[in-house]
């Protein structure tokens, strides 16, 4: 079978592109995009400060409400984790920071094992790691809202 040639002057078609990538560049295209686009996030989040106001918009469930979300005080979080300031984060967001960690470890194992040629279909979470999550988050919500758990809001 020849391989397909785009007319002259005209788009190579996607078939095409995936043929002419090698094996190893096309099993490492998606957990490098991946960490090209968190380290891009990462990085805009560390020149832009979010603890500077007028950079990011504001909570819309804090400024309604006055609760903290889940979220609040994920981007100062992220913040200083791009500056190398754990203790910092994990004072501005500790689900975030942990969801960092969680989101690095997954990454280096998908990046391993594609690395290796194995198959790199991940842990498929069921139902119960949903509700497990959902009910993480709102114990989270709950206890950084409440007067003793001070040092969970931002």
């Amino acid at each position: 079978m020849s391989e397909p040639v785009a007319p002259a002057g005209g788009p190579v078609s996607a078939l095409a592109r995936r043929r002419r990538m090698s094996g190893p560049a096309r099993r490492m295209a998606a957990p490098l995009g991946v960490l090209a686009a968190v380290v891009a996030s990462f990085a805009f989040v560390a020149l832009v400060d979010p603890n500077e106001p007028g950079h990011y918009p504001a909570c819309p469930l804090l400024a309604r409400t006055g609760i903290h979300c889940p979220a609040c005080g994920g981007l100062r979080s992220a913040h200083a984790v791009a500056h190398g300031d754990l203790a910092t984060a994990a004072g501005a967001n500790l689900l975030a920071v942990a969801g960092y960690a969680a989101f690095a470890l997954f990454w280096v194992a998908w990046t391993v094992r594609a690395a290796r040629g194995l198959p790199t279909a991940g842990p498929r979470p069921g139902a119960v790691h949903w509700w497990a999550l959902g009910g993480l988050l709102l114990v989270f919500t709950v206890v950084r809202n409440l007067p003793f758990a001070e040092g969970l809001t931002p």
